[in-house]
Parts: structure tokens; sequence; C-alpha cells
């Protein structure tokens, strides 16, 4: 048994409207386990060992719960571009390299390093469309102690002819990647249609059926654009809107988490199935900036009961940290506050985003408090003459990254 206590100045959420702040405080953790904090020394802590951090900072690592794992090498490229330019000009070209399984090495392990030096320890993650890749991907997330959802990207229609899946093998694909990566504690399989214009009622129906098969939870695009919301529409008539079509496919039926990224013009129907199906929207500020799709009006959703959490959404964001995102949801806000009347979304609130609300998905962890897991980030001193590093606490035992 390891008992060991950190002393540091701990941030964390004590509301969704505010913070916790410990000033040389106390985080006693048994094998991996926070089992107290505390303001004070206690004379149970004599037998721990002591792990001097006074004058850093302890806080939650954060969670990422929307990225495009294979976009990585491209973030910051086509910012001039509307989504489906982008799409068309950079990002599938880029996502066809990834038939190269040692490109797809090289790529990942990079972006693995980087999520660790960022702090993002909890990840949900897209892939493509290619096996190979979509394992060597998860095999490294195992590896690192990271926790993940990730899932082969399916598409079996409006794609270009050399990156593109008839039904039949995105569906046998896919449940052969579900069976090869199902039962890992950390790393788990989620169903991924990329998001409804590129997918056929058949491919939405048969995700459907593995979604109660498997027991699995789901991650797409949901209202990204007004444009992308219409030509879901214009492609599946019969339904309301485009969050009924994953409702009506049978895709909200397993008990995974059902994550849908961008939700910046949902109207009643996505409301009701986001508060009956328990589902997370992810606010991805600088993506949906810097293709001009809109701002999620994330407090008046808030507000509502509904639960925001944040993504980079890399690449079409340029930064993977998501501290920086956290900065980014407060600053945007401001616009969308001064423009339409919403409320600005506060430090605090983005805090609880990118800590509670992101790592509700996994197990135990988003706070520093007693029976969450001691993930967390020891920030250094940003006037030290080294550059800021992190001393993570995962999984039970402790993992120094510098």
């Amino acid at each position: 048994m390891s008992e060991k206590i950190y002393q540091g100045n701990i941030i964390t959420s004590k509301s969704f409207d505010e913070l916790e702040i410990i000033e040389d405080g106390y985080v006693c953790v048994r094998d991996g386990i926070i089992t107290d904090v505390s303001k004070e020394w206690k004379k149970e802590y004599r037998d721990h060992e002591y792990i001097d951090h006074r004058g850093h900072l302890i806080l939650p690592a954060f969670s990422d719960l929307h990225m495009h794992a294979p976009q990585y090498p491209q973030r910051g490229i086509g910012m001039d571009c509307l989504l489906f330019d982008w799409l068309n000009d950079y990002t599938f070209p880029q996502e066809a390299n990834f038939k190269d399984e040692t490109y797809a090495k090289t790529v990942y392990a990079k972006l693995i390093r980087d999520f660790i030096a960022q702090g993002s320890f909890h990840l949900v993650l897209y892939t493509t469309i290619h096996m190979n890749a979509c394992n060597i991907l998860a095999d490294m997330l195992k590896e690192a102690g990271l926790y993940a959802y990730t899932g082969l990207t399916n598409m079996d229609r409006n794609s270009p002819d050399y990156y593109v899946d008839t039904t039949e093998e995105s569906l046998r694909k896919t449940e052969e990647f579900i069976l090869r990566n199902m039962g890992h504690d950390r790393v788990r399989p989620i169903l991924t249609p990329r998001f409804a214009p590129t997918c056929t009622k058949e491919l939405m129906e048969g995700l459907g059926g593995f979604a109660k098969k498997y027991d699995l939870g789901v991650q797409t695009h949901l209202v990204e654009s007004k444009a992308e919301a219409a030509w879901a529409k214009e492609l599946y008539p019969e339904f309301a809107s485009d969050g009924e079509i994953y409702e009506k496919c049978g895709l909200l039926q397993g008990s995974g988490p059902k994550i849908f990224a961008h939700v910046i013009f949902p109207t009643e129907v996505e409301e009701r199935i986001l508060k009956e199906y328990d589902g997370i929207s992810v606010h991805c500020p600088d993506s949906t900036s810097n293709i001009t799709a809109g701002i999620m009006p994330a407090m008046k959703m808030s507000r509502k009961g509904l639960k925001i959490a944040l993504g980079s959404d890399v690449g079409g964001a340029h930064f993977l940290a998501i501290y920086r995102t956290i900065a980014r949801a407060v600053q945007i806000s401001k616009m969308k506050e001064f423009y339409e009347g919403d409320e600005r979304v506060k430090l605090a609130n983005a805090f609880y985003m990118a800590t509670v609300n992101g790592g509700s998905i996994f197990d135990r962890v988003g706070k520093i408090e007693k029976g969450y897991r001691f993930n967390a980030l020891v920030v250094e001193d940003m006037l030290d003459e080294k550059l800021p590093h992190f001393l993570i606490g995962c999984i039970g035992k402790v993992l120094l990254h510098r």
C-alpha cells in the first residue's frame, strides 16, 4: 500500500460558479485515490511519504472531449476557410495519409507526448477510417496510461473517392475495432459517425445496432453550423432535426457517454435529447471561431441544466492545450454577451467544464476531493527560470513528465 501526502496550493471546483482554493493545503493519497484534503496538517499524516510542492499549484488534470487525432499535423492550417472548404481542401487529404502505418505511429506518438505535456489526461478522440491506424492509437493510449474513448470514423457518402468506405466496410471494421478494444479499464471504444451528412441511414442504423448490442456511447458533431444542420435535414427529411437522426437511428441506446461537439444552434429537440440521454455538449471555441461557425450559447445551455465540457478540436483549432481553451471560452463569451445578450462565461465556469464535467464520463476524475483519483497536475511557479512542467498522479502510480 502506497500512502503519500502532497502539500501545495490546491485549486479545484467547489461548484459550477465557484472555485475552491486552499493555500498550502494537503492532499492525502492512498494507492492513487484521494483519501483526504485538508487545510491543516493532521497527526495521521505522520507515516505518509511527504512530497513538498509549496508555492506550486495542485489542480485536477484536464479533459479534452473533442479532438481529431489525425488532424494534429494540420493545426492552424486553413483558418481562412469555412467548414466544407476546410474539410475538402485540407482535412480529408490529411486524414487519408493514415493508411500509412509508419506515418500514424509517428504522428500519434508526438500527439500523446503533447497531451501529457499540456496536462490533458482524459480524452475523446476521432481517428480515421483506417483500422490499423485506429488500433495503433488505442494501443499507444493504453501504454501511456491515459483515459480515452476513441473509435473508427464512419463515412460512407459525401466524402472523397480516396477517403470513404462502403456501408458494409464501415460496419465490419467498426465491429472489429469494438471487439478488439472492449474490456480495457481506461481506453474504451465509442461509436464515431463523422456527422450525419457523411453517413447513410443504413450506416446510422447499423451503428445503432452496435450501441445496443455492445452498450456503447457515441461521439459526433451536432448543429455545428447553420449549413451543416440544413444539409442534415435535407438528407434526412423524415427527422425533425440533426439530433433526432441519432436518436431515431438508435445510436443513443447504449449506456456509454453521448458526446456532441459544438451544438451551436440547438433546437428544442436537441435540448430535449441532451437532457433525456444525459448528453454532453462540447464547447470548442477556437475551432468554431476559425471556421466562422458561431459561438455555443454555453451559459444559456448550462442554466437550463445541460452539461457542457470543453474540447480543443485540433486541427480546426490551432492549440491543443485545454488551459488555453478555458481562456478562449471566457474571451469569446464576451462577444456572445455583447451581441446577443447571453451570460458571459467566467473562469470558474470554464474550469468546471474542463475538469468536473469533462471528467464525469471517466472513472472518478476531475476534482481534488476525497474519493477521486489523483489524476492531478502540479504546476511550478511561472517565474521559475525553467519552463513549467507537470507532475502526474495517474491510475494508482505517480508518473513524472518534464
